[in-house]
């Protein structure tokens, strides 16, 4: 099946990237979440439209890419969140939490959709993240959950 990727999917493309993949995992899983549309001829509009809008957000070259990359290592991070008694979250930290705490604490604006984390943040602590800021670069950003 060949789609058109209209958000990005780890280990698959990026947005406005032509794929072909496996008919149960486009119908069942791409397709239904919005995270693709079958490929057209008239598609191919969409494709070129999202393209140019990723190349506006984009990093532009590596060189800025490692810079921010340094920038993101050296940065304190603190999120805050609501705790009970015992350090456990009321919910759960997401990548747009991260995102703002980042900015807050003078880095750079980040994409949320670029931040991947291990697993769900449901106690207060340390966690690690990785943030792809450039195909080749990929920073890795400590941040502390602290109670809000």
């Amino acid at each position: 099946m060949k789609l058109i990727l209209t958000h990005e999917v780890t280990g698959l493309g990026t947005a406005g990237d032509v794929v072909e993949v496996k008919d149960g995992y486009g119908r069942n899983f791409l397709t239904p979440r919005g995270l693709a549309t079958p490929w057209t001829k008239g598609g191919q509009k969409q494709v070129d439209a999202l393209t140019k809008g990723r190349e506006v957000r984009e990093i532009k070259d590596l060189d800025q890419a490692k810079g921010i990359k340094g920038q993101l290592e050296a940065t304190s991070v603190k999120v805050p969140a609501k705790s009970g008694q015992s350090g456990r979250l009321f919910g759960a930290v997401s990548n747009g939490d991260i995102a703002a705490a980042v900015k807050a604490a003078g880095g750079p604006e980040l994409d949320k959709r670029k931040i991947e984390v291990k697993q769900a943040i449901k106690t207060l602590g340390s966690y690690e993240a990785t943030v792809r800021l450039h195909p080749e670069v990929a920073a890795t950003l400590t941040f502390e959950v602290v109670p809000a």
